[in-house]
């Protein structure tokens, strides 16, 4: 037994929270919502005798984005500057288990305990070489000693892996696409009309979603559109990807949508409705690829005749 994991195991027993109260009572405001937000129409969750959802236990503990979790213990702390201190700065929950012993109801108190269950040996991962450590939180209500439920809880403190290095993968070429990538190696970015109903289509397809007729025209589109929603990847490591790198789905000015790569602003620029239009790069020195670029007002990059 490593002396780091020597000092990391004897924090196992050590509480992790003591008499920690949820900052807001249960409510039926937050039951709603949650349960609009996951499609829960269950009859009990609603009306002046509503129970809130067993799996939403955690809306009622958890610290929130704004921190300060109250009754937070010293131990949990020092447990993770250890980690911290070891190189082992990344984070990830793993999973949990929950049991229910009675329902929350609407102005209960929520009150809990954890407690430092096991903190695991190194262990190798896909991500990088991390210590599990499992907490196990005992959840009452203000003024009832019986058990409400039972939360255990297990995340991942890891060393990230080193990143992949080589080329980005190639785009994969066949039968029903080959038009759209001559159209890219042209600098041109070309979507589908059918022949019959006039639908235009992206992605490529050998058929028409609207009518199902298998005769269509290439259609140039301009390449200029808004974000209409995007993700930053951090993880995981990809070759020829340097992260964080934003993947957005763009609805092009003609109405299709398209998935790629926004270059030439920072992660935390990007945002739903900016503005691009398509630029074409070669970011391995061989093959042209699409990707989006911000643009001012006047810069639409429209295609005219």
């Amino acid at each position: 037994m490593s002396d780091l994991y020597e000092r990391l195991k004897a924090y196992e027993g050590h509480p992790a929270a003591v008499s920690a109260r949820g900052k807001d009572p249960v409510n039926t405001a937050m039951i709603r919502h949650w349960c609009e937000a996951v499609g829960d129409t269950h009859p009990a969750h609603a009306g002046e005798d509503a129970v809130a959802p067993p799996a939403m236990l955690q809306a009622w503990t958890l610290a929130g984005l704004g921190g300060g979790q109250a009754g937070r213990s010293a131990a949990l702390g020092e447990l993770f500057a250890l980690l911290d201190a070891a190189g082992f700065t990344a984070v990830v929950a793993t999973d949990c288990e929950q049991e229910y012993f009675r329902p929350l109801r609407p102005g209960d108190v929520v009150t809990y305990d954890s407690v430092i269950e096991s903190v695991s040996p190194c262990k190798a991962t896909k991500l990088g070489a991390g210590h599990f450590i499992t907490t196990r939180t005992e959840v009452r209500t203000a003024g009832v000693s019986a058990l409400a439920a039972t939360h255990r809880f297990r995340i991942l403190r890891y060393a990230p892996a080193a990143r992949a290095a080589g080329r980005r993968p190639k785009p994969v070429v066949g039968r029903d696409n080959a038009g759209f990538w001559a159209g890219v190696a042209r600098r041109e970015l070309l979507a589908q009309r059918c022949d019959d109903c006039r639908e235009l289509r992206f992605p490529w397809l050998p058929g028409c979603g609207g009518c199902g007729s298998p005769r269509w025209t290439e259609a140039r589109v301009s390449g200029a559109g808004t974000v209409y929603s995007y993700v930053v990847v951090h993880h995981p490591p990809a070759p020829g990807f340097e992260p964080p790198y934003v993947v957005a789905l763009v609805e092009l000015a003609e109405g299709v949508r398209m998935l790629g790569n926004v270059t030439g602003v920072e992660p935390g620029g990007v945002h739903i409705g900016m503005r691009v239009r398509v630029e074409f790069q070669r970011p391995d020195g061989e093959q042209e690829l699409p990707f989006f670029r911000p643009v001012g007002p006047a810069d639409d990059g429209r295609v005219r005749a």
